[in-house]
């Protein structure tokens, strides 16, 4: 039988000791405690780039970025400064880990919030190498396409009419790294936008980082309890109101889109 769906096995004897912030808030958070940090690999000012203390998936080799030292901070609170130091710290070494050859392909990803799939509040981002998995098979063109809400040449954001999951996802797309600072401002735009004006009480979302056809893509994904049928069927939904997102978008970061695409 031909199994199509390739899995990552994953390390329950690990998985049980990790540390949860998220669920448990009297849990100490091992991220401001830098002192003791282990296997760091770089830093950049406050952004530390270190070994996984619990690598859960096996076949992998798992690391995390953690992106600053402010325990409650995010891509929408930072400054533009540090989140385009971040963005272009994160994907250098996204690009060092590809560069070794030894992996099928290297991700690179942050959850955020308590459905996002992670256990640690502190803002940090991951990067890991698939040695035997592909993640480009499971991707196609359609994922990153959507209604335009801005865009100039080299840079766009918008909102994806075929999303991976469902119902609202935001893709950002750059032609190269020098368009990392745009990338930044559509980003904090984005997850401003998802924490404060989306839907009332949303806390949660993640970021996945593609190359595809020549671009690199930032895709925000709001996360809600998932679809019954994406988790059955595989089937994804769409929004019918993504036309007034896109509005909504327009109007409140007016002065700063208007600032990206002088």
């Amino acid at each position: 039988m031909d199994i199509q769906n390739e899995v990552l096995q994953f390390k329950m004897d690990i998985g049980v000791k990790k540390p949860d912030s998220i669920k448990n808030k009297e849990v100490k958070c091992p991220f401001c405690d830098r002192e003791n940090l282990t296997n760091i690999i770089d830093t950049y000012g406050s952004i530390i780039y270190l070994d996984n203390k619990f690598p859960t998936l096996d076949d992998t080799y798992q690391t995390v970025i953690i992106e600053s030292d402010d325990c409650s901070g995010d891509p929408s609170k930072y400054s533009l400064t540090h989140l385009t130091d971040l963005l272009t710290f994160a994907i250098d070494k996204w690009d060092e880990m590809e560069s070794t050859g030894q992996y099928k392909s290297v991700i690179l990803y942050k959850n955020h919030g308590p459905l996002s799939g992670g256990t640690l509040s502190h803002p940090h981002m991951q990067i890991v190498g698939l040695k035997n998995i592909d993640y480009n098979k499971k991707i196609t063109d359609v994922y990153f396409e959507g209604i335009v809400i801005s865009a100039n040449k080299g840079f766009e954001l918008n909102i994806s009419t075929h999303p991976i999951m469902g119902f609202r996802e935001f893709n950002i797309l750059i032609d190269d790294k020098k368009f990392i600072p745009q990338m930044a401002l559509y980003l904090q735009i984005g997850t401003h936008y998802l924490l404060n004006h989306f839907y009332k009480g949303l806390e949660s979302y993640n970021l996945f980082f593609y190359k595809w056809n020549g671009k690199i893509i930032c895709k925000i994904l709001p996360r809600f309890v998932v679809s019954p049928l994406f988790i059955g069927y595989s089937i994804s939904q769409v929004s019918s109101q993504l036309e007034v997102h896109k509005d909504q978008i327009l109007s409140i970061y007016k002065k700063e889109l208007e600032s990206i695409s002088s």
